[in-house]
């Protein structure tokens, strides 16, 4: 079997693929709109045409508007069936392992494409030509020797076709924004929502880490106070300023040095947005219990 050239699909199709490859993992680039623009097709169409082209390697097997419909319904089939496959592994449902099982197996379909189409007669072989997709659209509609159905049938799955692409790019260039609202979080000393620190001794400090996101679509200047039975432990040129894009995440360890005795005292984390300043717009607390000091012996 002689070494043949790469086919223009498959190397546009393994182009792609490394493309949204390098958008997807790139720092910096990974958070423009080309990530879900160049994102979509490897989970919308490039798997389902690498399938069909490792099933059907001829000509003759399909027409070019069968191989883009049914590329379509065979990713949407194998997408998901890949996701159940990761849930049942150690790497589970997240970006990166669904980024590489659908990369290696359209990679590897691409492959048995290229030794399919190899052990074909040229003339045999399925080959994409933008000058031959256009003759071939053209005969599927003109064609006098189809029925009036057969014709209308292949102009709605035209439509059809290109309304979906065309909603899916306005899905991608105008989002729906989403619920807005702020996440306002405690977390113990170790990074984790446990093991607060909820003894103290007057004199001493702990340690709680406090967290803040922003998901309002707009920029929010944000002030925490924290108080103890109502009375504040910071003084006002302490106060906490955060001013935080959205989408950003302030996350930071504050140190508290309760100065009165107490059990069961509410020590309060409340946080206030640049539309309200008197009133809370989030609010977390702990129950803390002070003690005196221990009276050294001489």
């Amino acid at each position: 079997m002689t070494v043949k050239r790469i086919p223009s699909d498959l190397f546009i199709i393994m182009g792609l693929v490394l493309l949204t490859d390098i958008f997807v993992l790139t720092p910096g680039i990974n958070e423009t709109m080309f990530r879900n623009i160049l994102g979509l097709p490897l989970v919308l169409f490039l798997p389902g045409y690498a399938l069909i082209a490792a099933l059907f390697p001829a000509k003759s097997d399909l027409d070019g508007i069968e191989r883009v419909a049914l590329s379509f319904g065979l990713s949407i089939a194998v997408v998901p069936l890949i996701g159940l496959g990761l849930n049942y592994t150690p790497w589970g449902i997240r970006l990166l392992p669904i980024l590489t099982s659908l990369s290696v197996f359209t990679f590897i379909m691409c492959g048995l494409t290229y030794l399919r189409r190899a052990s074909l007669p040229e003339s045999d072989t399925f080959e994409v030509s933008l000058k031959a997709v256009a003759l071939s659209l053209k005969a599927e509609v003109m064609e006098t020797s189809e029925s009036r159905l057969d014709r209308a049938l292949t102009v709605f799955l035209i439509i059809s076709i290109l309304l979906s692409i065309a909603t899916l790019a306005y899905v991608v260039v105008s989002p729906k924004e989403g619920e807005h609202f702020t996440e306002f979080y405690l977390l113990g000393p170790e990074g984790k929502a446990d093991n607060y620190t909820t003894n103290y001794t007057i004199g001493q400090s702990g340690t709680v880490i406090v967290g803040v996101v922003n998901h309002e679509y707009r920029p929010v200047n944000y002030t925490m106070e924290v108080k103890l039975e109502n009375k504040s432990l910071f003084l006002p040129e302490n106060v906490k300023h955060i001013n935080l894009a959205h989408n950003e995440t302030w996350e930071e360890p504050v140190t508290i040095m309760p100065p009165l005795e107490g059990k069961n005292m509410k020590l309060q984390f409340l946080l206030f947005n640049d539309t309200e300043k008197s009133v809370p717009y989030r609010d977390l607390h702990l129950w803390v219990n002070v003690t005196a000091p221990k009276q050294l012996k001489t």
